[in-house]
């Protein structure tokens, strides 16, 4: 039996990866909502997630934690599912650009965290953001130029992959932050806000009330504000 430990779905960009891989190749996984407000390992997680952080994977009592771990560990136990893409070169761009948005683009998460309530007209980056961002709309448009043509699809590499999952939270950050995209990239990102799982992980954040509340004097608002 599989069991997702997740964090709140207003804030936690790691946790939006698995549930999406297990939402949208229709795995059979519980689900286990718990509190992430502040950052870092916590306590109150280790008795669930021997890291102190979520989202953590249980198959029965073993756990597997780490959302590339994660991935992984569902794309060999359901090899039929074809969570990563079948093309061997698309399946090897496909996992570098998963672990590039696993271990890279720090100032982009930390300036524009996950926060899918929020809604800005915009507001200033810093020429490293901008850095981040004009590397992530390169790895957008190549995909989509060099690899979605091969099967057709509307993602990244054609058919919805895990590349796809570990890239979601990007989505909710520029339309957070009304980044705006050249090229395929932005349709790219309209393919994703319009992904069904995509919309019901929004409904679920908007109907949180817990909020993680800081006063951004750059962006004018209050980081916990609903759009609603």
């Amino acid at each position: 039996m599989l069991t997702l430990y997740i964090g709140n779905k207003n804030y936690s960009s790691w946790s939006l990866r698995p549930w999406l891989i297990v939402k949208h190749f229709d795995i059979t996984c519980s689900k286990k909502i718990v509190d992430v407000a502040g950052r870092g390992p916590s306590d109150m997680h280790r008795a669930y997630s021997g890291n102190g952080l979520v989202p953590c994977l249980h198959l029965n009592d073993f756990q597997i934690w780490d959302t590339l771990a994660i991935a992984e560990f569902l794309a060999e136990r359901y090899p039929d599912k074809n969570l990563w893409p079948k093309d061997p070169l698309s399946r090897a761009r496909a996992r570098s650009i998963s672990a590039e948005m696993h271990s890279g683009f720090s100032h982009l998460r930390g300036n524009m965290g996950m926060n899918v309530k929020l809604e800005l007209e915009g507001r200033p980056i810093s020429p490293e953001v901008q850095s981040d961002i004009n590397r992530i709309e390169a790895i957008w448009n190549q995909a989509r130029t060099d690899f979605a043509p091969t099967t057709g699809g509307d993602y990244l590499f054609g058919e919805f992959s895990i590349a796809d999952a570990m890239f979601a939270p990007v989505v909710w950050r520029f339309n957070s932050y009304n980044v705006q995209l050249n090229g395929p990239a932005q349709e790219y990102m309209q393919t994703m806000l319009a992904h069904p799982n995509m919309q019901e992980w929004r409904l679920d954040a908007l109907a949180e009330t817990t909020a993680i509340v800081h006063y951004d004097e750059n962006a004018k608002k209050l980081h916990g504000e609903s759009r609603l």
